[in-house]
């Protein structure tokens, strides 16, 4: 049974967030509320909406193993699969953007969660966990990071301004206000209720296959959550457009590591059991992994080897996952 609440739970999750952005982003723009800081909040959001549930419900119910682990899982699973099954597909360019900003910017964030969040590092300290000041650290972050990027696009008036509406278009525009509200209410719930049956279903099998909540949120949670942007990856790559992918990921990561981990631990303080080091160094080895990518073989080009180099190591991270 807990196999299908898993699936279900998935699926209003995913269907959820994705009517819950559609009827926001059409809200925000009956308000005449610019496309800019639509695509930047609204959707960018909305996109990591699974993510951010199943952490935030995880930290209320003091799993703190499935809110980090579903980071840590989700960052590694975009970089190494996604972007991995996404140059396999059709490689791309890196923009130099993303090379000089974007991509050392993720290195440092990672670094600093893996810092902050190993506390035992500390002689005296025998647990590790993020408080509360910890995710107000990271919010604050997360507000720098993105007022940097506004400014940054604030110097291409003209391509923010396509970029903004690439993004924020909604299937439900021209609806009227009150479904739109009542198909945002309904979503909402839906997201909040899936989300848990999600979880409940994830520790519930965690628990009968023997292993840590920790491994099950890293495979099983992670790759769940992150399904939306590698469903995107595939599409944009097998129509050619895989330069999609890369800014989804990087944006997804970052998104991940400051405010999700922020408002979780916002809310409720993470204590990590069975995180260990071996799973941030796999988050950071990833990151570097992409940076290095920039510089080998096609320089600024993700080509098909780095492709299947990247998705090997995937498939051999989840191997040592399950038999460590």
């Amino acid at each position: 049974m807990d196999y299908i609440l898993l699936i279900v739970g998935l699926g209003m999750l995913l269907l959820a967030a994705n009517y819950l952005v559609d009827s926001s982003v059409a809200i925000a723009q009956r308000a005449k509320i610019s496309n800019f800081i639509i695509g930047l909040t609204i959707v960018g959001i909305g996109t990591s909406a699974p993510e951010l549930f199943v952490s935030v419900s995880s930290a209320l119910s003091n799993s703190g193993d499935i809110a980090m682990g579903n980071v840590i899982g989700s960052n590694i699973a975009n970089i190494l699969l996604i972007l991995g099954v996404t140059a396999i597909i059709y490689p791309f360019a890196i923009e130099r953007l993303q090379r000089d900003r974007d991509i050392p910017f993720l290195i440092i964030a990672t670094i600093f969660v893996s810092i902050i969040a190993n506390d035992t590092i500390v002689p005296g300290i025998h647990k590790n966990s993020l408080n509360r000041l910890d995710g107000i650290v990271l919010l604050v972050c997360f507000i720098g990071y993105m007022a940097w990027v506004i400014v940054q696009k604030g110097k291409n008036p003209q391509q923010a301004l396509a970029d903004a509406d690439e993004e924020a278009s909604s299937s439900l525009s021209g609806k009227n206000p009150w479904l739109l509200w009542a198909i945002a209410i309904v979503s909402l719930v839906a997201l909040i209720f899936g989300g848990n049956l999600f979880l409940d279903s994830a520790k519930n099998l965690a628990r009968a296959w023997g292993m840590s909540e920790a491994v099950i949120a890293i495979t099983i949670v992670a790759v769940g959550t992150s399904l939306p942007e590698l469903v995107t990856a595939i599409i944009a790559a097998t129509k050619h457009n895989p330069q999609l992918a890369l800014g989804n990921v990087i944006g997804s990561n970052l998104f991940n590591l400051m405010f999700i981990l922020g408002v979780a631990s916002t809310v409720k303080p993470l204590t990590l059991v069975d995180i260990n080091l071996w799973d941030y160094a796999v988050m950071l080895v990833a990151a570097i992994m992409l940076f290095i990518v920039v510089l080998t073989f096609k320089k600024d080009k993700f080509d098909r080897v780095e492709g299947f180099i990247f998705f090997g190591a995937y498939v051999a991270y989840i191997i040592f996952l399950l038999v460590r």
